[in-house]
């Protein structure tokens, strides 16, 4: 039986996976899924509805395995908002870490669709994710089977009709945007995919998702996002309300509100906001009293129209500036025995090059410094946006705004260096800043979701002026590289207790050495160890 056939391919311990599911084990959400026989349906294990009896129930790791064999998505739990696996940097063989890199790749970049997408564009996808990891279509189509138990195309179909349910759940946007947002060449095409898949028209779910008041289309877009506790959102939100910078973003208690350039996700600049929704219990009337107080721990995300059609991108984007796929008990298990509350976040941004301008402003200057030149950098180079919010009213301005000359002249005598230095910053960060702009073009494929963050480090320390602290914490930030070190950090060595120089820094490091694969979150607790208590 081909359900059967494809749940026995999952390797999963089927008797172990159900226990997970009686109990509503948030530990496995994002990891595993339950395809129910009686129903045709596939959930989360934190569904709500009554739990299936075992006999009726196959177990799959990825929703691309459950829709392989048959299963439609649950319209309750909604497996397309859960967390992805969280998986750390390099802890398996060559051929996993490359399968389950083009599945995230996959997974965050998804095609753009639109009037002129060629016939071929989802093997075009493949090659283009083939090519980026360096191993041919055929290698790569073979070790994603053999991990996934699907192919990379059904994997992708999935991941484009599961952001499709998505935007049809949580937005009023016409199919036709919808369409377009989730990567497919023509309506038509679409309708075809979606009723083959879920056996239901995309107007057809609309009627049925159980949903709240979703904005007009002319308002944008709206999407719901899930994580694992515990989160610690208060030092998330003070981390990026400390480096806020004035009229680009906006910090309040439970939400972020900021300004996004042309050209990110979007052919136009737009805004986004982010904000943790109120912790949800579930009704009493409608589950066992043993499952009464679980909870759903979500994220809402709200964009302008100019973002719509990048909207998979920018999903993704968000869950890694907020770190929503992170392991909480794994990372607070290995880091134990530092300071600090459980569920610590790495924050993450959603725009690359505006995180290595950041960083560079920050070198060995306060935090409220650098925040205070990035101000000014942006009051005369950042682009107005319209914004529902009077805090936001710029962007952060694109890397052809600051590269200044042409390439190859002399950056030092460049005119953007002299500009910069009226408004504070010093002429080698201003050179430095013109350097990364000029080099953008080869510096931006290095700084995507799964490009390997030696390499990042590597192409930004060869830009003068830019140090190994600053190239690591850049990587830490732009790829969420869990392992970052930065060397030589002053405050990991003050939370230390040990003095400056090359035998503490060597001291440091051979003590990180037990926090790995989390030396990052580890650099943050250290951080935050320091700060007085809020």
């Amino acid at each position: 039986m081909k359900v059967m056939d494809q749940a026995l391919r999952t390797a999963l311990d089927g008797d172990a996976a159900y226990r997970g599911l009686v109990a509503r084990d948030a530990r496995l959400d994002g990891r595993l899924f339950v395809g129910v026989t009686s129903t045709g349906v596939y959930c989360r294990p934190v569904c709500r509805v009554r739990t299936p009896r075992r006999e009726n129930c196959c177990f799959f790791e990825t929703p691309a395995q459950a829709e392989a064999a048959a299963f439609r998505p649950c319209l309750k739990c909604r497996p397309e908002i859960a967390p992805g696996a969280g998986l750390a940097w390099s802890v398996m063989d060559a051929s996993r870490t490359l399968a389950r890199q083009a599945a995230l790749l996959l997974s965050g970049n998804p095609p753009a669709g639109g009037p002129d997408a060629a016939a071929d564009e989802p093997l075009a996808a493949v090659a283009a994710v083939a090519g980026r990891l360096g191993v041919s279509d055929r290698h790569l189509r073979r070790i994603f089977a053999a991990e996934h138990g699907v192919t990379p195309l059904q994997y992708l179909q999935t991941r484009r009709l599961l952001l499709a349910k998505q935007l049809l759940t949580d937005s009023d946007l016409p199919v036709a945007q919808v369409a377009l947002a989730s990567g497919f060449r023509s309506v038509r095409r679409f309708n075809a995919a979606f009723a083959g898949s879920y056996r239901l028209s995309p107007s057809g779910l609309r009627r049925e998702a159980a949903r709240g008041a979703a904005p007009p289309a002319s308002e944008g877009m709206r999407a719901t996002l899930a994580f694992r506790e515990p989160y610690d959102r208060a030092a998330l939100l003070r981390f990026l309300s400390q480096r806020a910078i004035p009229g680009v973003e906006h910090v309040e208690a439970t939400r972020v509100r900021r300004s996004v350039r042309a050209g990110l996700f979007g052919e136009s600049a737009g805004w986004v906001e982010v904000e943790f929704a109120p912790v949800r219990r579930r009704s009493r009337a409608a589950v066992r009293p043993s499952t009464a107080s679980d909870t759903r721990p979500l994220v809402t995300l709200r964009c302008s129209p100019s973002l719509v059609l990048g909207a998979g991108g920018l999903i993704a984007a968000v869950r890694r500036w907020f770190d929503l796929d992170a392991d909480p008990l794994a990372i607070d298990a290995a880091l134990a025995e530092l300071p600090g509350s459980a569920g610590l976040r790495l924050p993450g941004g959603l725009d690359a090059f505006e995180l290595v301008v950041r960083a560079i402003l920050g070198q060995q200057v306060t935090v409220a410094a650098a925040r205070t030149l990035a101000a000014r950098l942006v009051a005369r180079y950042g682009e107005a946006v319209a914004t529902p919010w009077a805090e936001v009213q710029r962007a952060f301005p694109a890397p052809a705004v600051l590269a200044g000359g042409a390439a190859g002249a002399n950056v030092d005598a460049d005119p953007v260096v002299a500009e910069l230095g009226a408004q504070g910053i010093i002429r080698s960060r201003g050179a430095a800043i013109v350097g990364v702009a000029r080099a953008w073009p080869e510096i931006a494929p290095l700084a995507t979701p799964q490009a390997s963050p030696h390499a990042l480090v590597e192409r930004l320390r060869a830009v003068p002026g830019i140090g190994p602290w600053t190239a690591a914490y850049v990587a830490m930030r732009v790829l969420g590289w869990a392992d970052a070190f930065p060397p030589g950090d002053v405050a990991v060595l003050n939370a230390l207790g040990l003095a400056r120089g090359a035998r503490a820094e060597r001291i440091a490091d051979d003590r990180s050495q037990a926090w790995r694969p989390w030396r990052a979150y580890a650099v943050l607790k250290l951080w935050n160890s320091l700060e007085p208590t809020p």
